[in-house]
């Protein structure tokens, strides 16, 4: 889920370790396809999926592997949160301030990028009504800075790395944070005992450099349990959207 050109021989480097220590799996990381059309293979070894894609329509389809620790700051082990971003020279400092502008979201089955906001805007009494939908969280921030959009809510770890590499990201700020939530699970297919898969991912992620480590901005792997990804709400997709 985080497999851009400045991690992806980071990537690499980890499913090696991984493969090595399971004595099992594809040469080389599949990185083609429809994400939905590999999660629900019942030949899955190992993916990287989101939490409203699990609770919505995987969970009892895969098994959960484990969670990744993330750096983050202020995120327990396993969680992670959304950045709300603005245009350095908006002068709105609160989310709270763009009830009525638009918001940039990747999809609707997002939990950083929809659902996470949403819920951060209905616990203060409004919603983000006027929304543009952009596929990716990296379209949704440079929709933001290019003035399409007013304001985007970005997984922080996907903001991470956009603001060591995205010329794009120079022009924004954050704004705000939401809560933490359990981060993107990897899962595996629900025929397969993650046991083992969970064994060699976790001694994978110990092995990794310290540069490695610091460009994909994981450090481990914790477990958590399927009934905290399943206490987070489900939002309604946005009834209308900006063209």
């Amino acid at each position: 889920m985080y497999d851009r050109p400045e991690t992806a021989a980071a990537n690499d480097r980890l499913w090696q370790r991984v493969r090595a220590r399971l004595g099992a799996g594809p040469e080389h990381l599949l990185r083609e396809g429809d994400p939905w059309d590999h999660w629900q293979s019942p030949d899955l070894l190992l993916s990287q999926t989101c939490g409203l894609p699990y609770r919505s329509r995987l969970h009892g389809k895969v098994n959960l592997v484990g969670t990744p620790v993330c750096d983050l700051a202020d995120c327990p082990p396993g969680h992670y949160c959304s950045v709300f971003v603005a245009r350095r020279d908006d002068p709105r400092d609160d989310p709270r301030d763009f009830a009525g502008a638009v918001l940039a979201y990747n999809e609707a089955l997002s939990q950083s990028g929809w659902a996470a906001p949403q819920g951060w805007a209905a616990e203060r009494g409004f919603a983000f009504e006027r929304v543009r939908r952009t596929g990716a969280h990296a379209n949704s921030a440079r929709a933001v800075a290019e003035g399409r959009a007013d304001i985007a809510a970005l997984d922080a770890l996907s903001w991470r790395l956009m603001a060591r590499s995205d010329s794009f990201a120079q022009g924004l700020r954050v704004i705000g944070r939401t809560d933490p939530t359990p981060a993107l699970p990897w899962i595996t297919a629900g025929t397969r005992d993650p046991a083992p898969i969970r064994a060699a991912l976790t001694a994978a992620l110990a092995a990794l450099s310290a540069e490695d480590r610091d460009t994909l901005g994981i450090s481990g792997l914790v477990e958590i349990a399927p009934e905290a990804y399943l206490a987070q709400p489900i939002p309604s997709p946005p009834a209308s959207e900006l063209t």
